[in-house]
């Protein structure tokens, strides 16, 4: 008797195990590289709105597409795996007390377990086809995993310029795996962003110069965990209480109420001490406290310098007098950055009595 399932097309087994694997999301998108794609990072890199991301100009000619990376891959698959949030991210705005972590990473690192299951698909693709070769990528090599989602379907890049999914809303994980396959590629996902201009107007620190453009210099998600130095002074109030991240232009977004935390992959349930973390708790982290606590977790790749250095802008930001000796006894700190931090905090904290 014939297995039913493998008489099935690939392109449909190899969607079916993707689920089982935890992706709630894929899609297949031929590996050409795409021209218009290519022109708008060339455009975006000229303006210098990367800041001080190097590697995005260092391998801009890998980066414009699947073939010029690796000419051999002929398919792109392309998977998200959901994150939804079950509370408000915005639900901590203003707090004196408590500190915002996105939502992203206040569970696992997505790195890992994203790449985990990307490895097992991709065993199971070559026990499929054993002539194939195939690469994985999930957010650390020269890929443009949002444009390839929306190339393989998954969803659109929004104004924001984030994947948005009609099923999951803002908040999906990208993989990626490149293959020698010839699939049958999806039609690539329509805009739905239609007149709305709500993650647009929701911007603390007017990160978006027009539709679909970001300045990442501007961008609280790049000034916490990308930026090395000090936070340009003009910019440290729109932070807020923001201190890995933000979720704001993603939050907004209309298209999150068809997102459901049901759906959420189990490694991203939130750690319960990084929902609403305790700000005076966090200034007090030395760097062994730092790597203890964040264990596991995406914020431990900035450290604890450029973490704490953002705690104190929220600190600053707070009007909350309680954290002024702290504040100022971090103006002696080893770090110049955090040293600098602590200062403008303090004053700030002086000016609100």
């Amino acid at each position: 008797m014939v297995n039913a399932a493998v008489t099935l097309p690939l392109e449909d087994r190899l969607k079916a195990k993707a689920a089982q694997l935890g992706f709630v999301s894929v899609g297949i998108a031929g590996a050409q590289d795409n021209p218009e794609r290519a022109q708008r990072l060339r455009d975006w890199l000229a303006q210098g709105h990367h800041g001080t991301m190097g590697w995005m100009e260092d391998r801009a000619d890998v980066r414009q597409g699947p073939q010029s990376m690796w000419p051999e891959a002929r398919s792109v698959i392309a998977l998200g795996m959901s994150y939804a949030p079950d509370s408000d991210p915005l639900a901590l705005e203003g707090d004196d007390k408590r500190a915002r972590i996105s939502v992203y990473a206040q569970g696992r690192d997505y790195h890992d377990t994203v790449k985990k299951a990307l490895k097992a698909l991709a065993r199971w693709l070559v026990e499929q086809e054993p002539a194939t070769q195939l690469k994985v990528f999930v957010d650390t090599a020269p890929v443009m995993e949002k444009p390839l989602g929306e190339a393989a379907g998954l969803g659109w890049q929004g104004k924001h310029t984030n994947l948005v999914s009609r099923d999951h809303g803002n908040w999906l994980f990208l993989g990626a795996i490149y293959t020698t396959i010839e699939l049958q590629a999806d039609a690539a996902h329509e805009d739905r962003c239609g007149s709305c201009n709500a993650c647009q107007a929701a911007c603390p620190t007017d990160a978006f110069p027009a539709p679909y453009q970001l300045d990442a210099r501007r961008c609280i998600s790049y000034l916490t965990i990308e930026h090395k130095g000090p936070i340009p002074q003009d910019l440290r109030e729109g932070i807020g209480n923001r201190i890995y991240g933000c979720d704001d232009c993603l939050a907004v977004c209309p298209w999150n109420k068809f997102a459901e935390a049901s759906a959420r992959h189990q490694a991203f349930t939130p750690r319960e001490e990084l929902v609403a973390p305790n700000l005076a708790e966090l200034l007090a982290l030395d760097d062994a406290a730092f790597r203890a606590k964040f264990s596991g977790s995406p914020i431990k790749r900035i450290g604890r310098d450029r973490f704490v250095r953002n705690c104190l802008i929220a600190a600053g930001n707070s009007g909350n007098a309680t954290l002024r000796a702290q504040v100022q006894d971090l103006c002696s700190d080893d770090d110049p950055v955090v040293a600098d931090a602590a200062q403008w905090a303090a004053q700030k904290l002086t000016t609100a009595l």
